[in-house]
């Protein structure tokens, strides 16, 4: 009787596989995976290109300055320029480097001819006083014998009355002939003419002598007005400093000859600075008044805004002034600086670095990344920065987009990033 199949089992004793085998499995069965993948990713794409040739930025929103850089240097924000004021022999008083005060004697220009010329217009002037004086005589002589004759009218006026009277008596007494008695009545006429007339005439004659007081007036009021003039112009020979600050540089030399306008010395006023940027002629057009710039000077940080603009493009560039927005900063004339023109400020914006797709047909799109899938896009544009361009649609945040060249792309719709 058989109890079991104890006696029937062999005893087998287990194969235990090695970790080398384990890891060649692991390792084969990955890239198997990876081959598989990348298989699929190649099947739905057009091209593909290692990934270590495509530069990628991501999408970021954030505030877009629009600016151009420039250099320039510190100067003095008033540094007038004092000309001559006529024409002779300048003596300097002062020396470059010299400290002057406002209202300070700084130059003496000697003009013989300018001298003269007061001396002449003064002379004029004393003769037209004088006729003027003679005038005067000459209306007090007129005016008494326009009041002698109109006088002398009057008498012979009242006479002339007393005599018709005495007509009319003697008439009535036939003791006259009416000849006579006619006789008078025509004189008293005569009389009372010549006396109206004397009385217009004293009038006209009034109204002629202040006409002609007023023409002398005025002859002498207007050589009052050129020895006014000849008289400024000769203390203008005696050149004052219009503010303080010491002196810059001599545009002439001692005791030569100017002329008017000419040049004679600079003033530098040491208690306000400006900057001077030299900016492309390029950007002439985009720049504005009162536009912000970033200053870096001798390593410091400074605010400005545009104060002036040259209307002169002078070996392709154009000058401008920038007033600092803080006066209490501690400069020197001409120190070397650097400048940020910011011509246009947008905030809450979506941006990308700027790269060389823009260049490659990146005007109209360029890829978005996800994963290993490089995807054709269209994009818009906006403002553009020197590092940074708007996206105005056709992205979001976050994406992930070529900024390289696109030309390895060769325009296909999708590219497989190996």
């Amino acid at each position: 009787m058989i109890k079991d199949t104890s006696q029937q089992d062999v005893a087998i004793t287990p194969k235990f596989i090695s970790t080398a085998k384990i890891k060649y499995v692991a390792l084969f069965t990955v890239s198997l995976l990876l081959l598989s993948y990348f298989a699929y990713g190649s099947y739905h794409s057009d091209r593909s290109i290692a990934r270590n040739k495509v530069q990628i930025d991501t999408v970021v929103r954030g505030t877009l300055e629009r600016d151009i850089n420039a250099v320039g240097k510190i100067v003095a924000a008033n540094a007038p320029i004092i000309y001559g004021s006529a024409r002779g022999t300048i003596t300097l008083s002062v020396k470059p480097g010299d400290a002057i005060e406002k209202n300070q004697l700084i130059a003496t220009i000697n003009s013989p001819e300018l001298l003269n010329q007061l001396q002449q217009e003064q002379a004029s002037l004393q003769s037209l006083q004088f006729e003027s004086e003679r005038q005067k005589l000459q209306i007090r002589r007129s005016q008494l014998n326009q009041q002698q004759q109109l006088d002398m009218a009057l008498v012979s006026l009242n006479a002339a009355k007393r005599e018709f009277n005495r007509s009319q008596i003697s008439i009535k007494d036939n003791l006259i002939s009416q000849l006579d008695f006619e006789k008078s009545q025509d004189d008293l006429i005569r009389a009372k003419l010549e006396y109206t007339h004397q009385q217009k005439q004293a009038l006209l004659n009034q109204d002629s002598l202040k006409f002609d007081a007023k023409t002398q007036q005025a002859k002498i009021q207007r050589q009052q007005w050129l020895v006014a003039n000849v008289q400024r112009q000769v203390n203008n020979l005696a050149l004052l400093s219009p503010i303080d600050g010491i002196v810059g540089n001599w545009l002439t030399s001692q005791k030569s000859a100017v002329v008017l306008s000419q040049p004679v010395m600079t003033i530098v006023d040491l208690s306000a600075f400006e900057a001077e940027l030299l900016v492309p002629e390029s950007y002439a057009d985009e720049l504005g008044l009162d536009m912000d710039v970033e200053l870096q000077v001798a390593g410091q940080t400074l605010q400005g805004k545009l104060s002036a603009i040259s209307p002169e493009v002078i070996k392709r560039q154009v000058t401008t002034r920038v007033r600092f927005s803080n006066d209490k900063v501690h400069l020197r004339q001409n120190q070397r600086l650097s400048a940020r023109i910011i011509l246009a400020r947008k905030t809450n914006v979506l941006m990308v670095h700027r790269g060389d797709f823009l260049q490659t047909g990146g005007d109209k799109g360029t890829y978005l990344v996800q994963q290993n899938i490089a995807t054709k896009v269209p994009l818009t544009f906006g403002e553009t920065s020197l590092s940074q361009i708007e996206i105005t649609s056709g992205a979001q945040m976050g994406d992930k987009l070529v900024i390289s060249s696109l030309t390895p792309f060769a325009k296909a719709k999708q590219v497989t990033l190996r």
